[in-house]
């Protein structure tokens, strides 16, 4: 089939569309390359891809409307995987309209697309922030999501709703991952393993939030992949006897369905620390931190109801996934 991979430049759209040509697909990736984070990182991802002949990359800016509405009618894709947006909570709140300009109007502008054009299913990324103030666990997709506590999080939520509503108007198959603390080789600067991994090599404190007493759902890149690749392929249905009432708010009458993709099985940030140590054989030097703004105590994804459907769970535990991004790490920047 021919997809579309947005996001393809970044941690999980560059593996999705790696699995997806090493299938056989017709892949097209697009991504602004902005400077969030390592350009050269970006760029290395795409020429790790470039060896595949079935894969294409555009840059191109989700906001450009027209030029989304151009590239959807002249490749005529088979299905979307949209995984492109402005990521981080704290980012958030000092630089608010990049989030309305990639995560709203970029993620309308893939609805369109998919509305014109016959999208077989629009696969795309929500995230576990969107629980916000939530306290009871695991987080469930039938639990509200009403209380964001960063705009990164409301971004999300929306583009739940607005993806609902056009399942709902025009039939557009949709499903919604909202991903847990992703992480692995090739992962993002910003996150936690990555800054953590840099400062210890470079002999540096590393910034613990919340005193260390924090806990996080780690999911492992190979299990939220193998996830998205199994999950493409159930298509959402319209379900007549759905009502609100009595219904899930994780389904629809319309094609729509959200799941939780997360590893299931949530980790003290001061163990994740520890497993990082020991892959490095370094000691880190932690100074201790208030919690930040936008910050959640805890997350825990219940994934029971996507391992039914896809039949398969996480498999990679935090000391395997740590020791790998290491060893890709020291690699890559030679240290």
């Amino acid at each position: 089939m021919k997809y579309l991979v947005t996001g393809a430049a970044g941690f999980i759209g560059f593996h999705v569309a790696k699995v997806l040509c090493e299938q056989g697909h017709k892949v097209i990736g697009i991504d602004n390359l902005n400077d969030y984070y390592d350009v050269n990182l970006k760029l290395a991802r795409l020429d790790a891809l470039s060896p595949f002949s079935n894969f294409t990359f555009i840059k191109l800016d989700l906001a450009d409307r027209e030029a989304i509405a151009k590239l959807f009618k002249e490749e005529k894709f088979n299905r979307v995987i949209h995984l492109a947006a402005q990521a981080g909570v704290r980012y958030s709140i000092d630089n608010p309209m990049a989030y309305a300009d990639s995560n709203l109007v970029g993620h309308l502008t893939i609805l369109e697309g998919c509305r014109h054009n016959d999208i077989e299913h629009l696969v795309y990324a929500s995230s576990s922030s969107v629980y916000g103030l939530n306290n009871k666990t695991p987080f469930a997709t039938s639990d509200t999501v009403d209380h964001p506590i960063s705009l990164y999080a409301a971004t999300k939520k929306s583009n739940e709703l607005m993806s609902h509503t056009y399942s709902h108007l025009y039939g557009i198959p949709t499903t919604g991952l909202r991903f847990f603390t992703v992480y692995g080789p090739w992962g993002r600067p910003d996150m936690a393993l990555f800054k953590f991994t840099k400062a210890i090599i470079e002999g540096k404190p590393i910034d613990v939030y919340n005193q260390g007493d924090m806990r996080r759902d780690f999911t492992y890149i190979d299990d939220i992949v193998e996830g998205i690749i199994r999950v493409q392929n159930i298509i959402p249905e319209s379900s007549a006897s759905w009502n609100v009432e009595a219904g899930s708010a994780a389904e629809s009458s319309a094609p729509y369905k959200i799941f939780n993709i997360g590893n299931g099985n949530p980790v003290k940030l001061l163990d994740f620390i520890e497993s990082l140590e020991s892959s490095l054989n370094i000691k880190a030097e932690k100074n201790m931190m208030p919690m930040q703004p936008g910050d959640v105590y805890q997350t825990f994804a219940d994934i029971e109801d996507l391992a039914k459907v896809i039949d398969h769970t996480p498999s990679v535990d935090v000391p395997t996934g740590v020791e790998n991004f290491v060893s890709w790490y020291r690699s890559f920047y030679r240290v």
